[in-house]
């Protein structure tokens, strides 16, 4: 099976984010950590939940422009 952290940073990457701007780090218990200089502060949850939001709810680099992200609202909108 194909590791959450991995491909949700695959997917960041595909997006145009260089991993200090927005990657997800593995964190204990099986949760992940999104994290970087474009999030206001780290979004963590499960990592197959944090894949989710990185692939539907995190926009490319490009439309996210110089604004940041913030977890409040990405999990407002699952």
């Amino acid at each position: 099976m194909d590791d959450p952290v991995e491909t949700a940073n695959t997917v960041l990457r595909e997006k145009g984010y260089a991993e200090r701007d927005l990657a997800v780090h593995a964190g204990p218990r099986g949760k992940a950590l999104l994290k970087g200089n474009k999030i206001i502060s780290p979004f963590s949850d499960e990592a197959p939940l944090v894949l989710r939001v990185v692939q539907e709810l995190v926009p490319s680099d490009a439309e996210l422009g110089t604004k940041l992200l913030r977890p409040a609202e990405l999990r407002a909108k699952l």
